[in-house]
């Protein structure tokens, strides 16, 4: 369990900074300077780690053998300095995910350069892409429920019309008890409502596979 902690944990460190810094990139393009001017665009990992959702609850997860996920503290973004606020929040959550889907391809294609050799480092790097792409996958798929404040939610704001849009906002302030009664009080007391094992993993798990079959074909294809 300790190497396993080992090898998930930097992985996921790297995943979250990365999707937290597309967030601040992405607003520096769209006209929001505010990560910039708070020295939040790094990937330096001190300068976004949380020590619950960056330590302590994904190493508890990992050594508990459960699915891993955790947070960084946020990239500071003022939708009002984006040139189109609407438009601009939407690209702005979307470019986490997208990140990681990213991330996640990048390792299947080095999967698929590794060598097969099954033994010694060639079996523990694989081992670790193999955990990055699992994880950048369910990152990015947990954040796009449309849970606030997940990036899920600011996209789905963006695209109701401005009277839902104004309603769906106004269950930020209390985004995180939300969390907690839908992803753990209620799959505890009715476990077929777990909406991680029902609407997140089985998409995670056909995502996974189409990476693990890119780094099948880049295999054959270097082989």
């Amino acid at each position: 369990m300790l190497l396993k902690a080992v090898v998930l944990l930097p992985a996921l460190v790297m995943a979250i900074v990365c999707h937290e810094v597309a967030h601040g990139w992405v607003a520096l393009m769209l006209g929001d300077p505010t990560a910039k001017e708070r020295r939040r665009l790094t990937l330096n990992p001190l300068r976004h780690a949380d020590p619950v959702g960056t330590v302590l609850l994904p190493g508890a997860l990992a050594l508990m053998n459960l699915p891993i996920f955790g947070w960084a503290r946020p990239v500071p973004v003022n939708k009002w300095r984006l040139r189109n606020p609407r438009f601009g929040m939407m690209a702005v959550a979307a470019a986490g995910p997208a990140t990681n889907l990213l991330l996640a391809a990048l390792a299947s294609v080095a999967l698929g350069l590794l060598s097969p050799d099954p033994q010694g480092l060639g079996a523990l790097a694989g081992s670790s892409l193999v955990a990055f792409i699992e994880i950048n996958i369910f990152l990015a798929l947990f954040n796009l429920l449309p849970i606030p404040p997940f990036d899920g939610s600011h996209v789905v704001e963006g695209l109701l019309p401005e009277p839902l849009a104004r309603g769906y906002a106004g269950l930020r302030p209390i985004g995180f008890p939300l969390l907690i009664l839908l992803l753990v009080v209620l799959p505890y007391l009715i476990p077929h409502l777990d909406l991680i094992e029902r609407v997140v993993i089985p998409p995670a798990g056909w995502v996974e596979a189409q990476f693990m079959a890119l780094a099948g074909w880049v295999a054959s294809a270097h082989g």
